[in-house]
């Protein structure tokens, strides 16, 4: 006597839904996908960027020669401000710091450039690319801790009771952030390594 165990069948799915749902124009990698217009508005930026950071550059090589005569500076905010003259150390602390910032994300902006290129191509797990990450990490934690420390020495020495420093709680985010991307940096590592293997085995 045998017996037959009934056989188990799902509905079919309508034709039109059985691929996967896909948007053919909005491909993540290769030419003419998002990963190419993004690079094209880093490039845009890069260069705005760039334009900034070099007349911050010449605005800092005059603070050594212009004249400072009777020029104060006012910090305020919603209670009321301060003012304070106008010394040629603290204005070129302050166009210097201004030209750091914007110089860190220059080099940010640089790295992701040429990440990006990568992703254009289709090639983003190559070795390069983890040390522009470990830069971008490096440069980012650099900056977070230099706008740190000078708000609070602004906060301080310049304009106490005015202004406040930031407080640990501010800095969660871009420390969240750096850590990000050195995660980020070992996925592409990691991605660089098995890719490497698969080649030696083909």
């Amino acid at each position: 006597m045998s017996s037959t165990r009934p056989e188990l069948r799902l509905p079919k799915m309508p034709k039109g839904l059985r691929a996967p749902f896909r948007i053919p124009f909005l491909r993540t990698l290769g030419p003419g996908s998002v990963s190419s217009l993004l690079k094209i508005a880093l490039d845009v930026a890069y260069v705005l960027l760039m334009f900034i950071t070099a007349v911050l550059l010449l605005v800092l090589l005059a603070s050594i020669f212009i004249p400072l005569t009777d020029l104060n500076i006012t910090v305020s905010n919603d209670s009321g401000g301060t003012q304070q003259p106008l010394t040629r150390p603290l204005l070129l602390f302050g166009v210097g710091a201004l030209t750091a910032y914007f110089g860190g994300f220059l080099l940010i902006l640089r790295n992701l450039r040429m990440i990006f290129r990568t992703l254009t191509i289709g090639d983003p797990f190559r070795p390069e690319n983890v040390r522009r990450l470990r830069q971008i990490g490096l440069i980012l934690a650099v900056v977070t801790g230099g706008v740190w420390l000078v708000q609070g020495l602004v906060a301080a020495r310049l304009a106490p009771g005015v202004m406040d420093s930031q407080g640990v709680g501010e800095l969660l985010t871009p420390v969240f952030s750096v850590l990000v991307v050195f995660v980020l940096a070992e996925v592409f590592k990691e991605g660089a390594r098995l890719r490497r293997e698969s080649e030696l085995t083909i």
